[in-house]
C-alpha cells in the first residue's frame, strides 16, 4: 500500500485546516485498528481533504491512494472485503453516491460485503465547485440499493461513534457526511445505535425530523419556536435506512405536524422515506418536506447556500412557522429565495 507525502506538504497545511471535523474519521479508524480490527482505508486523491492522511501516517501499510479512480476504488474495496478486511473508502459524495452507483450495487451490496463507503462534502457543501460536485441525490440513489445501510451523521463526534458502531454491522454502509466544519451537536463519546433516531425533546405542535448538517439548524429552530410558545420536538434521523419507523409513528401520533429537513432533494430523500412510513401505516399525519426542491442548486459559498435554501436555524424556523400557519409544502417553499 502506498506512502503519503509529508504532513508538512502544502496540501496538508491548506486542506487539513479546512476540514478539522473530519479528523474524527481518522481517529476512529486508528482506534479500531489499534484494537485489532481488520480495518483498511482508501481515498481517491482526497486523503488531505477527508482527514485520512492521519490514518495513513499511523498505518501506511493499511492505506491505499487510488488516485482519481473512484469506481476502481469501490471495486477494490469489495475485493479486500472478500479476504477478511473491513475497508473504509472515501471520496466526495457526488462521485461516490452517483458515479460509483453501479459498483456499489453489484460489487458491494449484491455481494453483501462489509464495505464502508464514506461520501464526504455532501449536499451543497462544496459551494463554488458547482453541480458536478454537489450531492443532492445520493440519499435517494443509495437507499434504493437493496442491502445497503445509509447513515447521515450530524457532526464529527457522531460520525466517529457511528464508525465504531459499524464494526459488527453485517451490511455494507454508505456514510453521508459534510465538509468537517459543521458545528458540533454531540460530545465526543456519545453512543450511537444504527437504526435508532435520537430524540431531542417531544412536541405536540410540531416535530422536526432532520439528518446531517440540518440537525443543528433544526435544534436552533426548535429553541426559537419554543421560546415563542410552541411545543416542538426534534428527531435526529441519522440512520435513513433502516429508518426508525417506530420513532416516526410515535412522533406522528403525538404532533399535529411533521417537518422533515435535509440537505438533499426532497424527492427520494429523508422526507420521502418518512412519507412512505406514514402512508404505509395510514396515519393521515400532516407532513411538510423541506430541502432542495427538485432543482440543481446555485453556486455560492456554502453558508450563503444554506441561508438561501433555508437550511440554517433561522431558515428552518421560518419554514416551520409557515407550516404551523397552515402552509403546504409548495406554499412554504415559495419564499425560499426571499
Amino acid at each position: 500500500m502506498s506512502k503519503l507525502l509529508s504532513t508538512e506538504s502544502w496540501q496538508y497545511r491548506a486542506l487539513n485546516a479546512i476540514t478539522p471535523g473530519l479528523n474524527y474519521f481518522s481517529d476512529a479508524l486508528i482506534e479500531l485498528a489499534e484494537q485489532g480490527h481488520p480495518v483498511v482505508a482508501g481515498s481517491a486523491d482526497l486523503q488531505y481533504s477527508n482527514g485520512l492522511n492521519k490514518f495513513a501516517t499511523r498505518f501506511p501499510e493499511r492505506f491505499t491512494q487510488f488516485g482519481i479512480s473512484e469506481q476502481n476504488m469501490v471495486t477494490a474495496a469489495a475485493g479486500l472485503a472478500t479476504t477478511g478486511y473491513m475497508p473504509f473508502v472515501a471520496t466526495f459524495a457526488s462521485f461516490l453516491g452517483l458515479l460509483c452507483c453501479e459498483q456499489i450495487r453489484m460489487d458491494v451490496a449484491y455481494s453483501k460485503l462489509p464495505v464502508r463507503l464514506i461520501g464526504h462534502h455532501t449536499g451543497i457543501s462544496l459551494g463554488f465547485y458547482g453541480t458536478s460536485h454537489h450531492a443532492t441525490e445520493d440519499i435517494s440513489t443509495t437507499r434504493a440499493i437493496a442491502g445497503l445501510t445509509v447513515i447521515s451523521p450530524a457532526d464529527g463526534p457522531q460520525f466517529a461513534a457511528a464508525i465504531k458502531a459499524s464494526v459488527h454491522w453485517p451490511e455494507p454502509i454508505y456514510f453521508r457526511i459534510g465538509r468537517g466544519r459543521e458545528p458540533e451537536v454531540y460530545e465526543k463519546g456519545t453512543p450511537f445505535v444504527i437504526g435508532k433516531a435520537i430524540e431531542h425533546g417531544q412536541g405536540t405542535d410540531l416535530t422536526l425530523i432532520a439528518c446531517g448538517m440540518a440537525v443543528k439548524g433544526a435544534l436552533d429552530a426548535a429553541q426559537a419556536l419554543r421560546a415563542a410558545g410552541h411545543s416542538v420536538g426534534v428527531l435526529d434521523m441519522a440512520t435513513i435506512k433502516p429508518l426508525d419507523r417506530e420513532a416516526v409513528l410515535k412522533a406522528a401520533a403525538r404532533s399535529k405536524l411533521l417537518v422533515t429537513v435535509e440537505e438533499h432533494n426532497v424527492l427520494g430523500g429523508l422526507g420521502a422515506a418518512v412519507a412512505e412510513v406514514l402512508a404505509d401505516e395510514g396515519t393521515g399525519a400532516r407532513l411538510v418536506r423541506h430541502g432542495i426542491h427538485d432543482e440543481y442548486s446555485l453556486i455560492a459559498p456554502p453558508t450563503h447556500l444554506y441561508a438561501h435554501y433555508r437550511l440554517d436555524g433561522p431558515g428552518i424556523e421560518a419554514v416551520a412557522r409557515a407550516a404551523l400557519a397552515g402552509g403546504t409544502t409548495d406554499s412554504v417553499r415559495s419564499g425560499a429565495a426571499a
